[in-house]
């Protein structure tokens, strides 16, 4: 057997509940994220999130001693694989939408793209892991 060392993480939301006199709450909004005063704040252990895979090294080493491993999409934290996922839609939406040469997008380019963005999307909607072959799409 092989062995690798793996970081796993989890976020604890850290809240504070604070009042703020504004015009509109808007305006509150923007005063409470622009605070920086966090005395007095509590941790929210009931609403921790997922765990998710942050680096992995082959051997029993020390963590950043050696070269990271590159860590399979679907090991990491759901939000993050959206937010990179919809850079790759969005990329898919310009290249059906507006073909380089003004005229009809060419299908097998961005048809095959499209289905393995749609599956992937899928997979993390689904809590998943991503399909093996991504077509290009990461």
């Amino acid at each position: 057997m092989t062995t690798f060392t793996i970081e796993s993480t989890y976020r604890i939301p850290i809240y504070r509940q604070r009042s703020y006199q504004a015009q509109t709450l808007a305006d509150a909004c923007r005063l409470a994220i622009e605070d920086d005063d966090w005395e007095g704040q509590k941790e929210d252990y009931e609403s921790a999130g997922e765990t998710y895979v942050t680096g992995a090294w082959p051997g029993d080493v020390t963590p950043y001693s050696v070269p990271a491993l590159s860590i399979p999409s679907h090991f990491g934290e759901a939000l993050q694989r959206k937010a990179e996922h919809f850079e790759v839609l969005l990329g898919l939406l310009k290249v059906f939408a507006l073909p380089p040469d003004g005229g009809v997008a060419d299908e097998p380019f961005w048809r095959q793209r499209a289905h393995a963005a749609i599956a992937k999307a899928e997979a993390i909607l689904a809590g998943a892991r991503d399909p093996d072959d991504e077509g290009g799409a990461s």
